[in-house]
């Protein structure tokens, strides 16, 4: 089947006509809602929202509330007490420091020797 352009215009020509009317149709639908649903196709900017003092001091006052409520719930299990801290005595912190010496003496002789 040949389409001609003849053929094409027309129904162009038709489908404007069908959409005229329908944007009629429509533009008369908005006016018998009021402005309203004019301007609920729009949608409205808006500006920044703002906040009294007072508003904010009371879901901050809640959100604390809900937290401790919240950390109530999840208290940690009561630990034993920590092990007590042991002291080093003098002799055996000396023990430590000869045998140190000595460590690192050996050392210094094993390189002396390598070299």
């Amino acid at each position: 089947m040949l389409i001609n352009a003849d053929l094409l215009q027309a129904a162009l020509s038709g489908y404007q006509a069908e959409c005229a009317r329908i944007e009629q149709a429509m533009a008369e639908i908005r006016r018998e809602l009021g402005s309203s649903a004019g301007a609920a196709s729009q949608p409205a900017a808006r500006g920044k929202r703002t906040m009294s003092a007072a508003a904010r001091k009371r879901i901050a006052a809640a959100q604390k509330k809900r937290w401790a409520e919240y950390h109530k719930s999840k208290q940690a299990p009561v630990k034993a007490a920590p092990a007590k801290k042991r002291k080093l005595s003098a002799a055996g912190r000396q023990r430590i420091v000869e045998a140190t010496k000595r460590r690192w003496a050996a050392a210094r002789a094993q390189k002396a020797a390598a070299q």
